[in-house]
Order: C-alpha cells, then structure tokens, then sequence
C-alpha cells in the first residue's frame, strides 16, 4: 500500500489526533451543559428574541415571486385590519367645507375641512400651481409629531407646488387645530387602546385615504400620478398609505421606519410615538409593510444618527426589500438616501424626494443638484393665522378630541337565548381570540423538560414537591404541589395563580378558604414573584411586547394554559378534576386559561374585574389587563358564559358586572353562577 506523506512523523500525528479529540470532546460538554442551562426567565431577552424572529421572518416568507402573489391578498387584509380600517367599496368623497384662499406667486393655497367619517374634520390646505390646463400629478405630505403641523411644513407643499404638483397637507389629530390624542399608552396610561384595537395610525391613515378621495374629485388632479411624503409620524404614514391603497403611486418615508428588533434591543420605542407601528397582532415588520408597497418607486430618506431609527436598520429594511423589489424585476424603483445628522430632513433627503417625485410621478428626469431646496427663511413663509382654517373655531359636532373611543366598533353584548347560540358564539370568540388576540402563542409547544427541584414530607400531610418545568422559549417557571391526600391517587387538584405582588400567605389564604383539605399547586407565570421584573420597567413591556404581538396577560394566559396541561401529568392528579383559581386580576388569566383549555372542571374567582376598558396610571404600574383586540369580540364579564360548562365560582360577592353571565347561562341551561360555600 502506498503511504501518503503528511510531512509529520507519525508521534507528532498522533499528538495532533489526540488534541483534536480532546477539543472535540471539551466542545461536546460545552455544548451539552449550555443545552442544561436553565431558561433566561429575562423579559427584556424574550422580547428582544420575539422581535428579532419577526424581523428575520422576512427573508423565508418572501423569497419567492410566486409564493407572495397567493399571500398578498391574505396580508394585504391582515395589514387593513391591524390599522383598524376597511376599504370598503363605492365610498362617496367626504363633504369640504371651504374657508378662504390665497394667492402666493406661482400657485393658490385653498383653505378647507373636509368630513372624513361623520363628526371627524380634519384642516387641511390645498396647493395648486397657477395656469393648470389639463390633470398634474399630486403629492399628498403628512404632518409629523410637530406643533404647528400645515404652518409648521408649509415650505414642502410649497415647493412641491412650485414645480408644478397639485399638493394636499392635512394635519394630524394631534398637533392640529384641534388637539386630538396620539400618546394613549405613551403618556396617558391608556393601555387599555390594545385592547380596543385601536391606533391612533388609523385615524391618520384613514384621514389619508378620505384625502385621496378628495382629490378625485378635483379636475385639477391626475389620479394616476400620485404620491406621499413626510417625516417622522409623516414618515410611516407615508408607508402606510402606500401599502394600504394602490391609488399611491410612489412613496418617500422620511426618517419613519425601523427593524422591530432594534426597537426592542436598543429601547429606541420608548421615544416612539404609539402610531409609530401598527397594532400588531400579526406580528410584522415594516419590511412586510414595504412589500405590500412593491413595486411601486420608493425612496427611504434615513439619517445616521437618528436617534428613534437605527441606520443599520433602515439599511437592513431597503436591502431586503430591493431583493424583493428584484423579485419583480424593479430593483431600480426602490432607493435609500442617507443624510448626516439626527432626526431631521437635510438638503440632500429634500432634494432627492423632489427629484424623484419628478422622475416617477411627471416622468422628468431632474437632478437633485438643479431641483432647488425648500425656503428656510421664516420671514418669508406665513403665518398659522394666515393659514388657519376654522376662523370661528371647530364644528360643534367635532369628535378629534375624543375620535379614541368611537373609531373602532367595540363588540356588544349579543342576545342569546338558547343553549345552541351560546355554543355558536363560544365559537365564534374562540376562533377570533386564537388568530387576533393569542396568535403569538407558539405553533409547536416547546418540550415541558419537567424536574422535581425539591421534596419535603413537611408542611402538607403527604408533604410538598416543587416542579419546574418550561411554558416556552426563554422561560422555565415552577409549582409548589401540596399533597393534602394520597398521591397514590388520582385525586382533584386546585390550581391557585399567585398574584403580582401579593402579601406573604395571600394565596395560601386564599386556599384554605376555597381548597381545605384538597390538594393545592400553586403558579407564579410571568409577571410574578420570581418570574417577575422591577415595575419601573411595566411601562415599556407593556408596550413592548404590544408591539411584537402579545401583552404580558397574553404570556401569562401561555403560562396558565402550559401549566394546566403540565399538573395534568403528576402523580396523585385526576386530569378530569384540575380546578383553577385566582383572585382579583389574576381573574383574567384564568378565565381565558379555562376558556382555551376546555377541560377545567370549575373557574374559583375572587373580585376580579368586570372589563378590559379600563385606563391606566401614566406610569404602567397597575396590572396589566389588556389583551390585543380583545373587545372588538367580547369582554371579562362574558367570560363565565364562555367557559361553560367549566362552572365559575365566587369566592366572596359576585361583582355586578358579571350579571350579563349569569343571565346567558340561566336562559341557556347551563350551570348559573354561585359563591363558593
């Protein structure tokens, strides 16, 4: 046999095999003991690794030409309905009250309201060039987060007009006119919006869409050649309306997108507008956003050191989506203008926006460095007086201020009669919750990885074992099972959710009276005990995980599912006979736990509230009730009915709210609501 010359001696070779084994073999227990490591149980870890999912998701999901044209139409609907809009069919343009106009060198300002839905106006001024003959394109411009809004940006539409654009500016329902509400959950403690559904981006994005409208109706304005622009709040509408209607026909965002994932890992949410990302139920990014934009021109116009948008997001945000683009054979429709500084406009992002408005919209090729910059000299711009709108101020009907709580069509209670329309509506909440308000639950359940942490024959008659076991990725949570009998036995088992923040003793208090005698576990899910964080962070969770498509009472409803289905596998237990109970709050996890479970034998409730509608402190710190949706379908108080025939029981007065409950499942048939004995 021929022997291949390795250059080393064979002692020295076989040194080599024996170090290369023994790394092999040092990697191997790294590996395993960093497979045996328990759970991070760290929130910020888990949401930050949620967002990181859901940005990277775009390079799968939209790989493929073909595969996106039989999902568009699917994620075109799901975009509409996380903005809280429906585009339905033979809309009539909105009713414009006119109230002035202004005759500037060049080109006229209209000044005007229009109706977008009953009782909602929004001010608006209207730029047409001087000597129009026949149909120009027109550019839309949205305000951003700036008091002052159409006086604050005139020199935009001005310039815009100045080259010959028929130009429409509206404000905003915030910093207009009129001051509306954009910071609910942002400064005002109003988390309970998640729950609603509502965003003020549709109320914006909506408004936009009326605009559109609007300009149909004007002889002045060539419907084909579209576009939209602005900055910050502006600059996301402009993605928005773009991917939400097709009459768009271009779209330069200034400064108003990021990655999910550096929203989250760099905390640069908790400056960000709650209109700054739709209510995510979904969970996207605003690459699937783009998409829907595709492949329409776009021009992403990003600082570099913004301080609410990463460059190396925006960068990773248009390189993906000019992959995409390149999918349709259109690389060429989509750019990025990078400019020095914060966030702000700069001569370079204007320029190129103007330029490429000119370019896709008038078919004109313009170089950025002939197209001329927007005036900057206050002097020679007008004044808010000049431009205001309502001299005498709003109609009296006007609903800006309070548009929150009636944009979005909240759920009314149903009338059921009979126990097959209460099976029916069961249903039909099931179905909804499971998509739009739990569909971030995982697909696949990660394995349980069960272990006995902890034995003793003290403190119950046939002593206590403590379990820890995992509900999902990054979290490892436990349960102290009390044995009261035999654990030879199937027996029934009283599942106690401790609640956040609870005296020592609450919750075995709260056993003796509604388990004497009967064995006990008692949970901590996420949020509470060991398992909890410091409340000065509550805020930004509370947002945070919002923005990624859940809520903390989403994750712990995971955590009480997960855990009902992990005591349903220990000793002593009858899986036919697993009781869940709570108190105050901590109520709402279990009544959805129970609701989604379908096998609690009985629900043991004491004071828990009545709805989701409930508002918040501005810092966060209350118990977070809301869950994303949730009441465009149903509330707490119709939970009792929904979980039949899983009894509810009252420890203590049953809270009046709960009347509507009782009522169903007395016509129904079913089991009425009682107090525990």
């Amino acid at each position: 046999m021929r022997m291949i010359r390795t250059g080393f001696k064979p002692v020295t070779l076989l040194w080599l095999l024996l170090v290369m084994a023994c790394c092999q073999s040092q990697y191997n227990e790294k590996q395993k003991k960093e497979s045996e490591l328990p759970e991070p149980n760290n929130i910020r870890h888990y949401i930050s690794g949620v967002a990181e999912d859901i940005s990277d998701g775009f390079k799968a999901d939209y790989k493929d030409l073909s595969n996106w044209e039989q999902i568009r139409d699917k994620r075109y609907a799901e975009f509409t309905e996380m903005m809280g809009i429906s585009l339905e069919e033979n809309r009539t343009p909105p009713k414009v009250t006119y109230t002035g106009t202004l005759q500037e060198e060049g080109y006229q300002i209209k000044k005007f309201y229009f109706e977008s839905m009953p009782g909602l106006y929004v001010p608006a001024n209207l730029y047409i060039p001087d000597g129009i003959k026949e149909p120009r394109p027109a550019i839309i411009y949205v305000c951003g987060h700036s008091r002052g809004q159409k006086t604050n940006y005139q020199a935009h539409p001005r310039k815009l007009a100045q080259l010959g654009f028929v130009t429409l500016i509206f404000e905003t329902i915030q910093f207009g006119e009129v001051l509306g509400h954009h910071w609910g959950p942002y400064s005002k403690g109003w988390f309970h919006w998640y729950s609603r559904g509502y965003n003020p981006a549709a109320v914006e994005l909506w408004n936009g869409i009326r605009g559109l409208d609007y300009l149909a109706t004007l002889p002045e304005v060539d419907m084909n050649n579209i576009g939209v622009t602005g900055i910050s709040g502006g600059g996301s509408q402009s993605w928005y309306l773009a991917a939400a209607d097709p009459r768009i026909k271009a779209s330069a965002p200034v400064c108003g997108a990021n990655l999910l994932s550096s929203q989250i890992e760099q905390r640069v949410l908790d400056g960000h507008c709650d209109c700054m990302m739709p209510n995510n139920g979904y969970q996207v990014d605003f690459k699937n956003i783009g998409a829907l934009i595709a492949p329409r021109p776009l021009l992403i116009a990003q600082s570099d050191r913004d301080e609410l948008n990463s460059i190396t997001a925006v960068r990773e945000i248009h390189q993906q989506l000019k992959d995409f683009y390149g999918l349709h054979g259109a690389e060429e429709k989509i750019d990025l203008v990078v400019t020095p500084g914060g966030h702000s406009y700069h001569p370079t992002s204007r320029k190129a926006i103007f330029s490429f408005f000119m370019k896709h919209l008038m078919d004109k090729d313009v170089p950025p460095n002939e197209i001329g910059d927007i005036e900057t000299d206050p002097s020679k711009l007008l004044s808010a007086d000049t431009l205001r709108v309502y001299k005498d101020g709003p109609p009296s009907d006007d609903k800006t201020s309070n548009i929150q709580n009636e944009f979005i069509l909240l759920q009314t209670p149903p009338e059921i009669e009979t126990e097959e329309a209460l099976m029916a509506f069961q249903d039909t909440v099931r179905t909804y919750l499971k998509t739009r308000t739990f569909g971030a639950f995982p697909e696949t359940p990660v394995d349980f990885k069960g272990k006995l942490e902890y034995q003793t024959a003290d403190l119950a008659k046939f002593g206590r074992s403590t379990y820890s076991y995992i509900t999902e990725k990054g979290w490892r949570i436990k349960l102290e099972l009390y044995y009261r009998r035999d654990p030879e036995n199937k027996e029934p088992l009283v599942v106690i959710l401790r609640s956040p923040g609870e005296e020592r003793w609450g919750s075995e208090s709260f056993a003796n009276r509604i388990a004497r005698g009967q064995n006990v576990a008692y949970v901590e899910v996420r949020g509470v005990g060991e398992f909890g964080w410091a409340p000065e962070l509550n805020w930004h969770v509370r947002r945070a995980t919002a923005w990624t498509g859940r809520t903390i009472a989403s994750m712990q409803v995971y955590d009480a599912l997960r855990s009902l289905e992990f005591v349903r596998t220990l000793p002593g237990v009858d899986p036919q006979k697993v009781r869940l109970a709570a108190r105050e709050e901590m109520g709402v996890v279990a009544l959805y736990s129970a609701f989604l479970d379908e096998q609690c034998e009985q629900v043991i409730l004491q004071n828990p509230p009545g709805s989701h509608d409930r508002e918040s402190p501005v810092n966060g710190r209350d118990f977070p009730l809301e869950l994303l949706n949730v009441l465009r379908i149903t509330d707490l108080y119709q939970l009792p009915a929904l979980v039949s025939p899983t009894r509810t029981v009252f420890e203590g007065d049953i809270p009046e709210a709960y009347t509507w409950s009782d009522e169903v499942l007395k016509k129904s048939g079913r089991v009425a609501l009682s107090k525990h004995l």
